[in-house]
């Protein structure tokens, strides 16, 4: 008896869904940022006409990015902290690994500085603050490519579980994290439009 009791306590599945809840998660809001960017990226070309779209649709992706960034910290935290379940599934390939955190930075550098030239910035720096967001942009896109296609299969796999009836009971947390990943992107949309009043005084002031 004393034998099996802590070998099933090792196996037990936390409430947040172990390592795999983890993956889902990520996976999950993978997706989101996915469809949010490319709207985005649309938007790129017009920016200067179609001003406050970008800025809504760039301020919208911030808490799902953190979100993402959290979850993707805590696999690579546990899995470094010697955690049996996130060991046995492995890390990501080295290349991945080596980008990921390229990614984050280049990542929060483009999303906060623009809203930086929309809220904060002083007109004497908002060309040096413009041309670091462009270039953070163009960096951005090429890791994120890269990024994807790494993470593709992993994330086609993953993120669709949480809302298969056959799939969704295996891991525990389905219900939390979906009502999470939605908290974030409604966050999101709070923020973008708290923030729209400003678009016109920022533009204003940059002409």
């Amino acid at each position: 008896m004393s034998d099996t009791t802590p070998s099933h306590r090792f196996r037990r599945t936390p409430r947040s869904g172990g390592v795999d809840g983890n993956g889902r998660l990520t996976a999950m809001v993978a997706v989101m940022l996915l469809v949010l960017l490319f709207l985005a990226g649309l938007t790129v070309p017009v920016a200067n006409s179609q001003t406050r779209l970008h800025v809504f649709l760039g301020v919208v992706v911030i808490p799902p990015v953190l979100l993402k960034v959290g979850s993707t910290t805590w696999r690579f935290a546990r899995y470094y902290a010697g955690n049996f379940s996130y060991r046995r599934k492995g890390p990501p390939a080295l290349i991945l690994r080596l980008l990921g955190p390229v990614l984050v930075v280049l990542t929060l550098v483009m999303l906060f500085s623009g809203v930086g030239l929309i809220i904060v910035a002083p007109t004497s720096i908002r060309h040096q603050l413009s041309q670091i967001h462009r270039v953070s942009f163009v960096l951005w896109f090429v890791v994120t490519t890269v990024h994807v296609l790494g993470h593709l299969k992993e994330t086609a796999t993953f993120a669709p579980r949480d809302f298969i009836r056959r799939t969704r009971r295996q891991v525990r947390g389905a219900s939390t994290r979906a009502w999470v990943t939605l908290a974030s992107l409604v966050t999101g949309v709070v923020c973008a439009w708290a923030i729209l009043p400003y678009v016109t005084v920022a533009s204003s002031l940059s002409h």
